[in-house]
């Protein structure tokens, strides 16, 4: 029998690969079947390893086995993609125990006759740890379109990203950022996490994490944001108080550019799973209102949940499709729209988007992103603000978005650069006044913000 931690990381590969579940999805549905938390922790590390090196692990697979990978059956390739990401990159995994539970996978999932194959071409993975097939960055011999060339091989196969994706960024910001960007996405993610400041601010939550043995730093830029480097929050009695959220630091920033003034009015339009709510809710504080909606109702259960542990209590929920219409008179003081989009700016913890997308996908995402826009921008009252962000890298989804709906709104305007600055560092506000948040430059995910003011 096959392992249960690499039997659990198999079903989380094949779910996201036939799109039944995303990561964090497949994921959740195995972990109450593993009895060791030791297995937990090896089954997300190799699903989400084996998503992040897929283009260099199908690289190394293809040259062992000899065969273009779109003969291969899928759950033949799943187990070989799985099995490759440890022979390659967890040294402290004996190489014939990976070999081994790849046969037994192999046998599991009914495809014994392929069991031989599996074996030699893994062996044959396995004699080659140092991975010198792998294209290299070229000299600064190479020029010209062989540069071009040959770079793109590097970015899309060694450091394994889509190569359209690494083409776009190549062109738009060059190649030591590109390629920064790219090494970014390939470390782990870091857990930051967001004080609950309805019930405890950041410094002195430090000091309760530290008491059960969790280390932490405070965030870069967001004030009330912290990086655990040692510890595991989630198995302290902090975390069932709802003392604090695990929030992406980029993340956090948005929360804080939307104007929040006493007893305002605010609307979250997708605000599933709640941590821009939460951090609305806390700046809010009492004698204003906070409409919190969201389409699918498995979001707003999900929503329930976590203001109910953040101790939210004064938050309304709605279940809302802003793409079809919004339910609203235009009475609120400020918001949010935090578009769905493509999440190509969080690669480096998403990393399945970066299969589960493709570039004309970008027009349709955007199309929807801007329908939305235009349907909660209703519901402003005159000098009242909206706020815009996505999780995206792209311009069709950001400033193509907002410069499109400024175009057709002139009873809209961005907010000036000094006002949005005033909310958060100036040290992410781009020139027109927009959040933008790089890896290259602020080792954060990539997210856009902004801010506009209705005509009074």
């Amino acid at each position: 029998m096959p392992s249960p931690a690499r039997a659990s990381a198999l079903r989380v590969l094949l779910d996201v690969e036939r799109g039944a579940h995303d990561l964090p999805q497949a994921l959740a549905r195995v972990r109450p079947s593993l009895q060791d938390r030791r297995d937990e922790a090896l089954v997300a590390e190799i699903a989400i390893g084996t998503l992040r090196w897929r283009a260099a692990l199908d690289h190394a697979i293809a040259a062992a086995s000899r065969r273009p990978l779109s003969a291969l059956d899928p759950d033949v390739l799943a187990i070989l993609r799985l099995s490759a990401y440890q022979l390659l990159h967890l040294t402290r995994v004996p190489a014939s125990a990976a070999v081994h539970d790849a046969v037994e996978l192999v046998r599991a999932a009914r495809k014994a006759s392929a069991a031989g194959f599996v074996n030699a071409v893994l062996r044959k993975v396995a004699g080659g740890r140092d991975q010198q097939a792998l294209p290299q960055s070229p000299g600064d011999e190479v020029t010209g379109d062989e540069r071009r060339t040959r770079l793109l091989d590097y970015f899309s196969i060694t450091l394994s990203h889509p190569r359209w994706l690494a083409a776009r960024w190549l062109d738009r910001y060059g190649e030591a950022a590109a390629e920064a960007w790219l090494h970014f996405n390939n470390r782990e993610a870091p857990l930051t996490l967001r004080a609950n400041t309805l019930k405890i601010s950041a410094v002195d939550l430090a000091v309760r994490l530290a008491e059960h043995g969790v280390s932490t730093r405070p965030a870069r830029f967001s004030p009330d944001g912290s990086i655990v480097t040692a510890g595991n929050p989630w198995q302290t009695p902090l975390h069932a108080d709802g003392l604090f959220l695990g929030q992406d630091e980029a993340s956090q920033l948005v929360g804080l550019m939307l104007p929040v003034k006493p007893g305002a009015t605010i609307l979250d339009a997708c605000a599933a799973p709640g941590g821009k709510t939460t951090q609305l809710a806390a700046r809010l504080g009492d004698g204003g209102r906070l409409i919190a909606s969201d389409l699918r109702p498995r979001r707003v259960g999900l929503l329930r949940e976590t203001l109910a542990r953040a101790g939210a209590r004064g938050v309304r929920l709605a279940q809302a499709d802003f793409a079809a219409g919004a339910p609203f008179a235009a009475r609120f003081d400020a918001a949010l729209l935090d578009a769905p989009c493509s999440g190509l700016g969080t690669l480096r913890s998403d990393p399945d988007l970066k299969w589960k997308r493709q570039e004309p996908d970008l027009a349709a995402l955007a199309a929807t992103a801007r329908l939305m826009l235009d349907r909660v921008a209703g519901v402003v009252r005159p000098g009242g603000h909206l706020l815009y962000s996505t999780c995206s890298s792209e311009p069709e989804e950001n400033e193509n978005v907002v410069a499109g709906f400024l175009a057709d709104h002139p009873d809209f305007l961005p907010a000036d650069r000094a006002t949005v600055c005033g909310a958060i560092p100036g040290d992410v506000v781009d020139e027109a006044g927009h959040l933008r948040t790089f890896p290259h430059r602020h080792d954060l995910e990539a997210f856009f913000g902004a801010l506009l003011v209705r005509r009074g």
